[in-house]
């Protein structure tokens, strides 16, 4: 194969650009609802994010208000539950997570030296998901029904009985439909990172910020879906009353716990890693120097990701678990201290032997080390089982949180926003008032959530409403209170920074800060499609190595230096050493992603709305418009119809090989599946197992054998996949299409079992929790069935259209995985469900 980034003769850089602009460039208008190009979908992110935060912002510093002082009576127990719900819910869900994704969707293409991400439609998607599942959510504070349970939404509090309206629906369907956004961006970026690089950029080359989100993603993809999964069991006991936490019915509300912190700790770091890469880009730059210790820090974020996953009882202590368990999760709670010192060693190193440039980015780096540091020591002593006793639901914890959320994300994250600024405006930001806000927010910060640890140890309990005078609660509170609001007008003059930045800035030269890393070589501000041309990166300081890469690279002396073609391409790359396999061909700017994430916003408001029959046809049409939507991204024309002649020697369009982005995107997405299923067998083990004679009987009300031959029908059809698929490969297209026909035919008839079985099983999941996760497995089964019989009879007829062919194979080996998903699925629900029972002899 061709080198495809030797040295193309220069031209003229003004017409290169328009040349691009008329094919990667964004519509005006109305029409400007249907960009997917990376850099405006990533602004919108990040401005959805700061909106939230400011709502957010605002809720906090009504429950700051309301604890200023003894006996208050600015807000009822009812008005101060749901603010304090929103609160912690929109920072968690709507704030610290998205806008994180959507700087790393902003910069991670221009860092990695390609023109968008792999998925751009679906990162829109995700986007319109996010701003209406935001929408819905928040609309509850205006109608007077928002959620009152907390943001952690503790069974039985937040059941029927306790919660009685629409305020914890709003909870449950509001931030699944969210977090629809959170697993798409998750799966977009890691395909990225892996699939779309520069030549020759191998993962031993990846800027830090790059190592973290991948780590980060690969962490949601794996950590929310128990969060869904409870929500979704969670929401289903609220509306048809089955039973899966009601421990009068067998269910037990501690499974809830165990279910949202599977999530939640991970949730910490999912936070806290993409921050502690900006951090780790910002030092080499302002330290003139490269990182210390680049590999280590690579290993401890790799680390920190495995271990998160083994802490979720550290916040369950006092639920009366076993004393062993207690010590492990207390040993973990405090293992996990060891990668992240690391990785502040690693900085200090850096700073230390450098020559730090103490600009304002740098100011917030600083007063993150600080805060950092005071937030880890804490969540070290509440590792200690015996101290967890004592300061648990105490403001203790809160001051804890804030200073691993607050110091440990928001002051990277402004840090990242000051040294990026140039690029997003191409102007330069006020040292200044800049200076002003980072003091007022510092001290702020400080004033209100050190004393908060006075607070707790005086023994004030969180999520109280008010307090009696006379027990130590008073001063720290009022200090707290004070100091918070020193805070909110440090925040003030931060946006007030930014808001007149862009009108009075200076204007930027091309990299101000002389950094080291290839986004600076894109232009300031960001082109619509990042390189004229894409050049190869053998080195982590690119732009400290060859300091005339962006001249060259605006001049089409790299690799595909043309857009000519009307073709929005990008280099695909080997995910380890980053040699070329291929030229990616990314779809352009489409009406899809918006009219699907309208319609599940629609959903989500009939079911809140419990007009279920509404709701039903919403689902149906939501799943046409989106298999629609996949019947256009499969294949498009002019890739099918083989128009490749202009790419270089060697090269393939993705869609004529057998490895696309969409394999891994598949692969993900199973990989999240996985995690929910897994999630769903764990509830079906911890209701056998933990709770007072929750053995199932051993007769399975499924049967012995009728799990075992739909897994068998499943399997044949996987079988028959693969073989047409194998034949493929091998340079043959003969029987595809009947192969994919008969497959199709095998899931129409597994799900017909399926069917069978859920109606004639005598399950009674209003009554036994057990059965209402024997149900909801079978219900989870035949949605998968379903749609693998629809997949496979969708390929059957692209076959039959062209559109799959020895020219373009590799859908086909996407379904497949689909499809050995299910019958690997299946065979364990018999396995546990049917079998296991009665092996260990449950009671009949």
């Amino acid at each position: 194969m061709t080198e495809p980034t030797t040295h193309a003769p220069a031209r003229d850089a003004a017409e290169l650009h328009a040349e691009f602009e008329a094919v990667w460039g964004n519509p005006k208008g109305w029409r400007a609802l249907s960009v997917v190009n990376h850099t405006s979908v990533a602004n919108r992110f990040m401005v959805t994010g700061a909106v939230f935060f400011v709502i957010a912002g605002l809720l906090g510093m009504l429950l700051r208000a309301q604890l200023a002082q003894p006996g208050q009576a600015f807000m009822g127990a009812e008005a101060y539950n749901q603010v304090f719900t929103m609160h912690g819910t929109m920072m968690m869900f709507l704030f610290a997570v998205p806008i994180q994704q959507g700087l790393a969707a902003y910069l991670l293409p221009k860092m990695l030296g390609a023109r968008d991400l792999v998925f751009p439609r679906l990162g829109a998607f995700g986007y319109w998901c996010y701003l209406f599942g935001g929408l819905i959510f928040t609309s509850s504070l205006l109608v007077g029904l928002a959620p009152d349970a907390g943001w952690f939404m503790y069974t039985p509090l937040s059941s029927n009985t306790y919660s009685p309206g629409m305020g914890a629906d709003f909870w449950l369907l509001g931030i699944t439909f969210i977090e629809i956004a959170t697993m798409a961006a998750a799966i977009d970026i890691t395909v990225s990172i892996l699939r779309a690089r520069a030549a020759g950029m191998g993962l031993h080359q990846l800027p830090i910020f790059a190592w973290s989100m991948l780590v980060t993603s690969l962490m949601v993809i794996v950590g929310f879906p128990p969060l869904i999964l409870g929500s979704l069991l969670l929401e289903l006991e609220r509306a048809a009353g089955w039973s899966f936490f009601d421990p009068t019915r067998g269910g037990d509300p501690v499974l809830w716990q165990h279910l949202f912190w599977l999530f939640g700790h991970p949730e910490v770091y999912i936070i806290f890693l993409p921050a502690a890469g900006v951090v780790s880009m910002l030092v080499p730059v302002y330290a003139r120097r490269p990182l210390v210790g680049y590999r280590w820090v690579v290993v401890s974020m790799i680390g920190t990701g495995f271990i998160s996953f083994g802490l979720w009882v550290h916040h369950m202590f006092a639920i009366g678990i076993p004393a062993l368990s207690q010590a492990f999760f207390a040993m973990a709670s405090m293992l996990v201290a060891i990668p992240t010192g690391i990785q502040l060693f690693a900085w200090i190193a850096t700073l230390w032997s450098g020559r730090p440039v103490w600009s304002v980015p740098m100011l917030w780096v600083a007063g993150f080390l600080l805060i950092f540091v005071i937030g880890g020591l804490t969540g070290v002593m509440l590792a200690f089982v015996p101290f967890n006793w004592q300061v648990h639901d105490t403001h203790f914890v809160v001051a804890h949180f804030h200073y691993v959320l607050i110091g440990g994300m928001l002051f990277p994250l402004i840090a990242g926003i000051y040294h990026w600024l140039p690029h997003f405006s191409g102007r330069l930001p006020s040292d200044r008032l800049s200076r002003v806000g980072f003091w007022l927010t510092f001290i702020g910060f400080n004033g209100t959530f050190l004393v908060m640890h006075w607070t707790g140890l005086l023994g004030m309990p969180r999520r109280v409403y008010t307090y009696d005078t006379g027990l130590g609660w008073d001063m720290p509170n009022l200090i707290s209170s004070v100091f918070s609001f020193v805070m909110a007008f440090g925040i003030a003059t931060l946006l007030l920074d930014l808001v007149l930045h862009w009108r009075y800035g200076r204007k930027a030269p091309l990299n101000p800060w002389n950094a080291d890393t290839l986004e600076w070589a894109s232009g300031t501000p960001a082109r619509s499609y990042n390189f004229a041309s894409l050049p190869r990166i053998d080195t982590r300081h690119p732009l400290w190595d060859a300091p005339d890469l962006p001249e060259t690279i605006a001049t089409g002396q790299h690799a595909l230096p043309h857009a000519a073609h009307g073709r929005r391409e990008t280099l695909g790359v080997d995910p380890v050493s980053g040699r070329v396999r291929e030229v990616i061909h990314l779809p352009g700017n489409s009406w899809w992603p918006l009219v699907a994430g309208g319609l599940l916003a629609l959903l989500c408001m009939a079911l809140l709305l419990k007009q279920y029959p509404v709701a039903i046809g919403l689902a149906l049409l939501a799943v046409v418009v989106l298999l629609r939507w996949s019947w256009e991204s499969g294949g498009q024309a002019n890739a099918v119809a083989g128009e490749t002649h202009d790419l270089p020697e060697g090269l393939k369009l993705h869609s004529h090989t057998f490895d696309g982005p969409g394999l891994w995107g598949m692969g993900l997405t199973l990989l999240a599946d996985a995690s929910l299923y897994a999630s769903l067998l764990f509830g079906w083990l911890y209701l056998w197992t933990v709770v007072p004679g929750g053995q199932p009987v051993a007769a399975s009300p499924l049967g012995t054998w009728p799990l075992a031959v739909v897994a068998l029908l499943f399997g044949t059809g996987v079988v028959v996949l693969q073989r047409g698929v194998r034949r493929l490969r091998a340079g043959n297209a003969a029987g595809l299409q009947g192969a994919l026909w008969l497959a199709s035919t095998c899931g129409v008839a597994a799900c017909a079992g399926l069917l069978w079985l859920l109606l004639t099983a005598g399950l009674q999941p209003t009554l036994r929790a057990h059965d209402a996760v024997l149900a909801f497995t079978l219900i989870y089964l035949l949605l998968h069935g379903a749609l693998a019989a629809v997949l496979a009879a969708l390929q059957a007829l692209r076959v039959g259209l062209g559109r799959v062919s020895m020219m373009a194979p590799y859908e086909p080996g996407v379904v497949a995985m689909w499809w050995q998903f299910c019958a690997l699925a299946t065979a364990l629900a018999w396995a546990l469900m049917a079998m296991l029972p009665l092996a260990f002899g449950a009671r009949p």
